[in-house]
């Protein structure tokens, strides 16, 4: 959630528009994936430097991103008509701090506006996008474009920058190489004032690639932010399933190197963090997902928390679990905090389960709040585990690293 609290929905459609978004809301959702296609490409087209430049071209290669957008869409339009459904405060601050991290600015809505709408026109005909259709789902997006807009605009305010303005040159002062085959990085920056008490950040990092493409990515902190230095883990990708290897990690992972220059942003991140040192927390991860809650981590073990924490961390074997000595070293370093692991093959690891993360071997504490960071199949399962373990779904803060279709929806 934003740092701002609950963000304001402008519910006031007309009730002509609120027929008619109504009425289409089947027709868009149907043929959403050949409308946002239509959109990538003529925008990409017409603005090749976005595709260099901005936006992920490997999220682009498998099509995440399209339904990433569309899912987004959807659901605002979906509340918009029916404000008895959740409301999507949680969607638009996920996208806010995800556009501060990368510096969009409110002129860029106007591009996205252009090409989306002439592809919905090409996809459903103009014979179906009439004036009033038209007039209905223009509301719509601008509803939802300053709804973002006025939140970014905050973050960057809160920051202390202007917007837009979030990349700063750093150096990089440390690498170091993690057992799991992760690197470990840490930048020095001359930073705008940071402020640490919101642990579970990320940062965007700009990297030119050897086509001339600067890909930003984002990279979870795994320290406790302190002035002038942030620290991230990267886990080199390899290509998969029909997915593209990681352009970006991969070349930091093969290449960055101490005392290299480094464009990097200013933090941002909506889990909601703020108060984590008062009450019983529980973290839950796979993966690289153990990232952000090494971070959290790191944060409590400075403020000499002694609150219950439970932290839960599921991967193939101990030789691909990430940061693994660390996390013990942060474990034991808590009077009141618990590890438990889960690997699907444990070799001679006497203290880890085996198979999948199972919370029915866990004595969940009574009103924590829990954080989960993993791929998407992971924190589905976490999620629905929680919930039939009677934990109200309020108490649950999810990170991805990917677009979060599965929220969005």
């Amino acid at each position: 959630m934003s740092t701002f609290g609950p963000l304001t929905v402008d519910h006031e459609l007309q009730p002509a528009h609120v027929d008619v978004v109504r009425a289409t809301l089947p027709l868009v959702g149907a043929n959403i994936d050949a409308i946002t296609q239509i959109f990538y490409a003529r925008m990409f087209d017409a603005r090749p430097e976005l595709l260099r430049n901005l936006f992920n071209r490997g999220n682009q290669a498998q099509g995440a991103q399209q339904r990433a957008l569309a899912a987004s869409i959807a659901t605002y339009a979906t509340h918009l008509v029916d404000p008895t459904l959740p409301h999507p405060d949680e969607l638009l601050s996920r996208i806010g701090h995800k556009h501060a991290s990368l510096g969009i600015t409110a002129d860029q809505y106007s591009i996205v506006y252009e090409h989306l709408f002439a592809a919905i026109v090409d996809v459903l005909g103009a014979e179906t996008v009439t004036t009033e259709v038209a007039e209905a789902w223009d509301r719509v997006y601008w509803m939802m474009a300053n709804t973002l807009v006025d939140l970014e605009n905050r973050l960057y305010e809160s920051a202390g920058v202007v917007a837009g303005q979030v990349f700063h040159r750093g150096i990089v002062t440390t690498r170091t190489e993690d057992p799991s085959g992760a690197v470990v990085i840490g930048v020095t920056c001359d930073w705008p004032e940071l402020r640490n008490n919101h642990p579970g950040r990320y940062v965007s990092v700009g990297i030119t690639l050897p086509d001339g493409a600067r890909q930003i990515r984002q990279y979870s902190l795994i320290s406790d932010t302190d002035a002038g230095e942030v620290t991230f883990a990267v886990k080199p990708i390899a290509a998969s399933g029909g997915c593209p290897a990681g352009e970006v990690s991969n070349w930091i992972a093969s290449r960055l190197r101490t005392g290299d220059l480094v464009d990097i942003s200013i933090p941002f991140g909506d889990l909601p963090t703020a108060e984590i040192n008062t009450g019983p927390t529980v973290l839950i991860s796979a993966g690289i997902g153990i990232t952000p809650m090494n971070g959290i981590l790191e944060h409590l073990n400075n403020r000499g928390t002694r609150s219950e924490v439970v932290v839960l961390h599921a991967d193939r074997s101990p030789a691909c679990h990430p940061l693994r000595a660390r996390q013990r070293q942060l474990v034991d370093g808590l009077p009141n905090a618990v590890l438990e692991l889960w690997y699907e093959e444990p070799g001679d690891c006497a203290d880890a389960h085996q198979g999948r993360l199972d919370l029915t071997f866990v004595d969940l504490p009574e009103g924590a709040s829990f954080y989960v960071c993993g791929s998407s199949g992971f924190v589905q399962a976490v999620r629905s585990q929680l919930v039939a373990s009677g934990v109200d779904q309020s108490r649950v803060h999810c990170e991805l690293f990917a677009p979060d279709e599965w929220l969005l929806g």
